[in-house]
């Protein structure tokens, strides 16, 4: 059986959730990168009932949000309580080359990913040059 010794536990929770530590930030914890036509955002949010998950998108700013209920329930007596619980977001600020109408989610394994295409317009594309030599103008005339 787990016994309470330290007096100063349920505070140092409270400030580890408000704060965050590094091993778990009060955030959600992401990795962002381009791949070729595409930029990937990856959220670690184990534990999350995928219908709790809201993705919006407003004004170029990508707003997610999750919950993740306690797992206690009735006639439950928590002896240890560290995962956090409750709900969770994280906003990011997408850029004006990214198509914000086309982007995919999926979750899979306690992640979240976003795949968010580069608009059309962003993407490098290859010109055509044109000459102009005075000689073959003259001489067509």
């Amino acid at each position: 059986m787990l016994m309470r010794t330290d007096p100063f536990r349920d505070l140092d929770r409270l400030t580890q959730q408000m704060l965050g530590t590094p091993a778990r930030p009060s955030a959600m914890a992401l990795d962002a990168y381009r791949k070729g036509n595409a930029f990937y955002v990856h959220f670690d949010i184990p534990g999350v009932d995928p219908a709790s998950i809201d993705i919006t998108v407003e004004q170029n700013v990508l707003a997610v949000k999750a919950e993740r209920r306690p797992a206690n329930g009735e006639g439950v007596e928590m002896i240890v309580n560290e995962r956090p619980a409750g709900s969770f977001t994280r906003q990011l600020f997408l850029g004006e080359t990214l198509d914000a109408d086309h982007i995919q989610a999926d979750y899979k394994d306690g992640v979240l990913t976003l795949t968010i295409p580069v608009s059309e317009a962003a993407k490098p594309r290859k010109l055509s040059i044109t000459t102009h030599d005075d000689r073959q103008l003259s001489a067509v005339s």
